[in-house]
């Protein structure tokens, strides 16, 4: 009997129903030996030695494979192509002692999960690839280092409780910089003149120009400043004739967007369907495992051959031969790992109902290789004594890839016009703005920032982000991510006393180290040593110059405290402000802060209700100020809001 271990029980079954009789296909679902818990699991003496051990959760599951490979001729290790997938098949081979014993050890990978694909991936068996292993043993071990090392240090000067990571840390400062940003931002004034015209005196056939230029010369954004300004334009253009100079007409081509990555597809997933990007890996995840889609971790935008001829055939008996474009396009990402293939569906002609994200990758995928929409454009320039006006118009021709893959474009019809005809003014329409400050960061846009930034990998965006709202450094409203005091007060922290470890182009500069690990160019244990001397240097510095209070300090307040009478001060927590006596650690009377809803309690109906936390402060619920006289609360406060 010959033995394949995976990840995942899905995975397992899928692959199952490939192979015969010979074959048993089992999970090991997940790591089956990591960095211990308890304690750093690093010898920082001996060249960074890690120590790895097999946690409680997957010991019965360790046991379960020993007894599996007693019985089997051949192990093949069949766990993810990528440098997460090797490490796991490494870790295997260490914890099912396969390096000791007489069995056959095989390893295999595949981009997809069909009969194909697994077939090829068995013939074309090989041993496991330590330097992705190593790239990923780096990458771990120095992820440990910092969040081991660093934590402490916020626990005893900031608040207990907090967290500090490598990369995540660095995430945070982007969301913070845009937070200081909005903050620093004053809008500016300006204003723009339309003018909204026709080609005789009857109300038909209106159109809309903006002016452009004045004396030849293109105005700024900016350039009208106020009010008064605007004002001296309407008036110089009172008595003005607006006579059409020139008619541009041509047509513009709108390009099918390549296939996704796993970035592209996070960031589509989120303005599209409003998926997180836990969401959107969670579900790509499950579509993989049945064998609905290629591998989702991955920044190549190749497709195979085989599915360029599904497109061929499918576009051909479904639409038209024109609308067919084979394209090859050119992968961007300078850090591009292992040679995956671009995400798209495994079969072309499958369809599932009622499933988004599996539409949305079939829809990418197809339309990569449609032919670009044509758009007829027109443009109109105007000129009114000194002042030139233009507008713009533009009708689809042919609608290409927009057929599978809709993207709203606007479409302007101006009506049929001549060069020297002279226009009827309905009239001018000034039009005051003002400068916006920057978003706050999406989903989709802090996954582009840090894709372009170069932090982390693909495979790891979902989790950094994830990271740093678990640890409540900052959080979403109305899809958008605020950061919170605490994310503040510890970025302050970092960006001043530790820069490396937030400094954007050092982490981008690590991912490319990682990269040359992974191709055999560098050694890793160099690499985590020129980075931890001066970083522990510099913590054992900061454990003895920094002070808590002066990082933190107390707010006084006017209240007394009501156990011993000593002044009340408001202090900083890992979920936000709360009150606590001055008294402490002799007196430990602390209570929170009350935040008020403005809605009244239903059940009692003298009480406001108020945000509180759960015991462990993970989630937030309301309820009525009153308590433990009304006991009412709610997790949606919505509900309750008139």
């Amino acid at each position: 009997m010959k033995l394949i271990i995976v990840e995942s029980p899905t995975k397992a079954n899928t692959i199952k129903k490939f192979l015969g009789s010979k074959y048993e296909v089992i999970s090991c679902y997940g790591h089956v030996r990591d960095l211990p818990k308890g304690d750093l699991g690093v010898d920082t003496e001996n060249n960074f030695k890690p120590r790895y051990v097999i946690p409680t959760k997957a010991r019965k599951r360790v046991s379960i494979l020993k007894k599996a490979v007693k019985n089997a001729s051949l192990v093949i290790l069949a766990t993810d192509e990528d440098r997460e997938g090797e490490a796991i098949a490494w870790h295997l081979k260490e914890a099912l002692d396969l390096n000791n014993n007489d069995k056959q050890v095989q390893r295999i990978v595949f981009h997809e999960i069909t009969k194909n694909a697994i077939l090829k991936a068995l013939d074309k068996a090989r041993d496991i690839d330590l330097h992705l292993v190593n790239a990923q043993q780096a990458r771990r071990i120095l992820d440990r280092l910092v969040g081991y090392k660093l934590s402490p240090l916020l626990w005893k000067k900031v608040v207990k409780g907090l967290s500090a990571g490598r990369v995540q840390s660095v995430a945070l400062r982007l969301i913070c910089d845009r937070e200081g940003e909005i903050k620093a931002f004053k809008p500016i004034e300006y204003w723009s003149i339309i003018a909204e015209l026709s080609k005789n005196s009857s109300q038909k056939n209106i159109f809309h120009a903006n002016l452009l230029k004045i004396n030849n010369k293109a105005i700024p954004r900016l350039g009208i400043k106020c009010k008064v300004d605007a004002n001296k334009i309407l008036t110089n253009l009172s008595n003005a004739k607006y006579k059409i100079i020139n008619i541009e007409k041509k047509q513009n081509k709108k390009y099918a967007l390549p296939p996704f990555t796993t970035s592209t597809l996070q960031q589509d997933a989120s303005r599209r369907l409003g998926f997180s990007a836990k969401q959107t890996m969670m579900f790509a995840q499950k579509l993989y495992e049945k064998g609905y889609i290629t591998y989702h971790r991955t920044d190549s935008l190749n497709l195979s051959k085989n599915f360029l001829t599904q497109v061929e055939k499918y576009v051909q008996n479904n639409l038209a031969k024109k609308y067919l474009n084979i394209t090859k396009y050119k992968t961007k990402s300078k850090g591009a790992q292992e040679a995956h293939e671009a995400i798209r569906p495994t079969k072309l002609d499958k369809k599932i109902e009622n499933n988004k994200l599996y539409n949305l990758i079939w829809q990418r995928a197809l339309a990569s290789q449609m032919s670009p929409a044509i758009m007829d454009s027109t443009r109109v320039d105007i000129l009114a004594n000194k002042y030139m006006f233009r507008a713009n118009g533009q009708t689809m021709k042919f609608d290409g890839f927009l057929r599978i893959y809709p993207i709203k474009v606007s479409e302007n019809l101006l009506p049929e016009l001549k060069i020297n005809k002279i226009l009827d003014l309905k009239k001018l329409i000034p039009e005051q703005h003002f400068t916006k400050p920057p978003s706050r960061y999406s989903d989709a846009s802090l996954v582009k920032s840090l894709e372009k930034h170069g932090i982390g990998r693909p495979s790891t965006y979902a989790s950094i982000i994830s990271t740093i709202q678990t640890r409540g450094y900052v959080e979403k409203i109305a899809k958008k991510f605020h950061a919170k005091e605490i994310g503040i007060i510890v970025n302050k922290l970092l960006v001043k006393h530790f820069p490396k470890i937030v400094d954007i182009e050092f982490t981008a500069q690590m991912e490319e180290k990682f990269d040359k690990i992974a191709k055999g160019r560098s050694k890793w244990q160099p690499i985590i040593s020129n980075f931890y001397k001066p970083f522990n240097k510099n913590l054992e510095e900061k454990y003895k110059i920094l002070n808590k209070a002066d990082i933190m300090p107390d707010e006084q307040t006017n209240k007394k405290c009501e156990k011993c009478g000593k002044p009340m001060v408001i202090k900083m927590g890992r979920f936000g402000k709360f009150l606590a006596c001055s008294g402490f650690p002799e007196c430990k009377n602390a209570k929170p802060i009350k935040k008020g809803t403005g809605v009244k309690c239903p059940k009692c109906k003298k009480g406001e209700l108020v945000e509180r936390r759960t015991k462990k402060g993970k989630r937030v619920f309301y309820g009525c100020e009153t308590y433990p006289k009304c006991d009412f609360a709610t997790w949606d406060l919505k509900k309750l809001e008139v």
